[in-house]
C-alpha cells in the first residue's frame, strides 16, 4: 500500500497490469483520407486531351483536399467532371459510376485513364469503399442491382426500377451510403433529379456524413442549394486555373440571388420583344 496525498492506494504489480488496448491508427483517423492530388510530370502528355485543353493541369498542378466535404463548381466543359472521374479511377471506381462491385462496362476509351494513370494521390488511409454517383448512368447501376438481385436493404428495401428518380436516388444516398465504414462518395451533378425539397433532406444527410467522420464526399453540382451547405470547400474550375471561392463569391449564388429579386426585370431583359 502507498500514500498519495492522503489517501491509501494499492500499487498493482506490473504483471499485473492489462495492457492498455488502443486502436490501429488507420481505424482513428477521420476524413478526409484523400489528402491531394498531383500530376506526375513525366506522364503528363501536353498535346493529348485533357491537358491540351485543360491548362491547369500543368506540372505544378497540386489540389489539397482540407475538408471532408468538397464542391467542384464551373461551367460546362472547365473540367470538373474530368477530374471527378480520374478521382473515381483512383478510388478503383469505374468512369461510369458505381462502386467495386458496379463494374457497368468493360472497355475504356483511355481519356480519362490517361489522367487517372497522371494523377499523384495522397492517402491517409488508403479508402477504396464508397461510390461514383452519376446521374445519368444511374439508371444502369439501377439496372444491375435489380438483375443480380443485391440486397435491396441497402437501397430502402425495394427495387429502384419501381421507384421515380427522386425516390431512387434518395434510397441510394440514404441507404446505400452508409457511413459504418470508412467510405468515398464522388456524386457528379445528384440535384438533377431531385426537387428543391429533396435537395434540402440531401443537406441532412451531407451534415450527418460530415459529423460521422468517416466519409469523404466530393461533388460536382451547380445547385446553389446544396453549396449553401456550411462546413465544405468550393473550388471553381475554368479552363486555366482552379480557385477557391465562397459561396457569395459563386456566379450561381449571385445569379439565383439577383434573378428572385427581381425576377420581372431579368424576364423582361431576356425576352423582350
Amino acid at each position: 500500500m502507498h500514500k498519495l496525498e492522503g489517501e491509501w492506494i494499492e500499487k498493482i504489480p506490473a504483471d499485473k497490469v492489462s495492457p492498455t488496448k488502443t486502436r490501429p491508427q488507420s481505424m482513428s483517423l477521420t476524413a478526409p483520407f484523400l489528402k491531394s492530388i498531383s500530376v506526375i510530370s513525366e506522364q503528363r502528355k501536353k498535346d493529348k486531351f485533357p491537358f491540351n485543353t485543360l491548362t491547369f493541369l500543368n506540372d505544378t498542378f497540386r489540389l489539397n483536399f482540407e475538408t471532408p466535404i468538397t464542391f467542384f463548381v464551373g461551367e460546362n466543359g472547365s473540367g470538373k467532371s474530368t477530374v471527378l472521374e480520374a478521382l473515381a479511377q483512383l478510388c478503383g471506381f469505374h468512369k461510369s459510376g458505381g462502386s467495386h462491385m458496379h463494374q457497368l462496362y468493360h472497355s475504356d476509351d483511355g481519356v480519362v485513364s490517361g489522367l487517372r494513370n497522371t494523377l499523384r494521390p495522397s492517402w491517409l488511409p488508403k479508402v477504396s469503399q464508397g461510390f461514383f454517383f452519376r446521374s445519368e448512368s444511374f439508371f444502369n447501376v439501377a439496372r444491375y442491382v435489380d438483375m443480380e438481385g443485391n440486397p435491396y436493404k441497402y437501397w430502402g428495401g425495394k427495387q429502384l426500377h419501381g421507384q421515380s428518380h427522386g425516390e431512387s436516388f434518395l434510397a441510394a444516398f440514404e441507404n446505400q451510403f452508409k457511413t459504418d465504414q470508412k467510405k468515398m462518395f464522388l456524386l457528379d451533378e445528384p440535384e438533377t433529379a431531385l426537387s428543391p425539397t429533396r435537395q434540402l433532406s440531401f443537406l441532412s444527410l451531407l451534415h450527418e456524413w460530415h459529423q460521422s467522420g468517416n466519409a469523404q464526399l466530393i461533388i460536382a453540382t451547380h445547385s446553389p442549394i446544396l453549396l449553401s451547405y456550411p462546413n465544405a470547400r468550393i473550388i471553381e474550375f475554368s479552363h486555366d486555373e482552379l480557385r477557391e471561392v465562397t459561396y457569395e463569391e459563386t456566379e450561381h449564388y449571385k445569379i439565383t440571388k439577383a434573378f428572385m429579386a427581381n425576377p420581372d426585370r431579368f424576364l423582361k431583359e431576356l425576352i423582350s420583344d
